[in-house]
């Protein structure tokens, strides 16, 4: 387990620019934390790092915005509306976190509590969990733990 603090939004984005430019096909990264800790400012960083040069917005209402022009397929997703992991299903969400093409990162992902059980995703997938916690106004403390190769 590895905690990084980030006093700003811009090192909260840099954080997510260095993971991204080392990620991997099949990397998930799964992101807890309130309203307003930096969730997308962190997804903001990793599509920098993997080259995609849209606007990356908060996928809330759409549940997942995909980004296709960097070094991997970038698949947003945010499952802040749904209640269960069979919502999840229902959504046609699964895909993205058992298998993702390219890369994955999800917000809330503790509304999918499965997705860190042993089994759930393919063997060359490699989780990250990242917790985002406000300690101030700008101040962050950003936990991680990695599993999987």
């Amino acid at each position: 387990m590895a905690t990084f603090i980030s006093h700003s939004p811009e090192e909260t984005l840099a954080l997510g620019e260095a993971w991204g430019r080392l990620a991997t096909t099949g990397w998930i990264l799964g992101l807890s934390g309130d309203l307003g800790a930096g969730k997308t400012q962190l997804v903001r960083g990793v599509a920098r790092g993997l080259g995609v040069t849209s606007r990356v917005q908060s996928p809330s209402f759409a549940l997942v915005h995909e980004y296709r022009e960097g070094r991997l397929p970038l698949a947003h997703l945010d499952l802040y509306r749904l209640d269960t992991p069979a919502q999840v299903v229902a959504a046609g969400l699964e895909q993205y976190l058992t298998a993702p093409e390219g890369i994955a990162v999800i917000e809330w992902v503790e509304r999918w509590p499965d997705l860190f059980l042993p089994g759930s995703v393919r063997k060359q997938t490699r989780l990250r969990r990242v917790s985002i916690e406000s300690m101030g106004e700008t101040d962050r403390r950003i936990v991680y733990e990695d599993s999987g190769p």
